[in-house]
């Protein structure tokens, strides 16, 4: 069973950004199926650094269109990415040196962080984008 499941309510209406917002919630499934499913820590050490490249590849890109087009609330977007991307890396280290297991707990931050981030503030900058002719 997949820990998000993507539908509607995720769109941003920013094709390239639905995109990426479907491969983190792809990445976060994964890591939660491997951990379920009990995989060793190499799987899933791999699967944790794969989805911190990926987040700071995503939020890059999401930061330099938003920048692009002047969207007015990018300084808390920034901070946002800023403040998971230094959580997942940490989390990351402290998996990798055995400080740390994987839990529901973390699997349930990742969750719930993922979704509201997407749906609440990335929802915002939809219509500032499309507006811009952004689709």
């Amino acid at each position: 069973m997949a820990a998000i499941k993507w539908d509607s309510t995720f769109s941003v209406s920013v094709a390239e950004m639905d995109q990426q917002h479907q491969k983190l919630i792809a990445l976060v499934n994964e890591l939660d199926d491997a951990m379920r499913q009990g995989k060793g820590k190499e799987v899933v050490s791999k699967v944790i650094g794969g989805l911190v490249t990926y987040t700071r590849t995503h939020f890059g890109a999401e930061e330099r269109l938003l920048t692009q087009h002047g969207y007015p609330e990018l300084d808390v977007q920034k901070k946002e990415h800023e403040d998971f991307v230094a959580k997942a890396a940490q989390f990351q280290v402290d998996y990798n040196s055995g400080r740390m297991g994987l839990s529901i707990q973390i699997m349930n931050f990742l969750s719930n962080w993922l979704q509201h981030h997407i749906k609440v503030l990335d929802k915002k900058y939809g219509p500032f984008l499309n507006g811009k002719g952004v689709r």
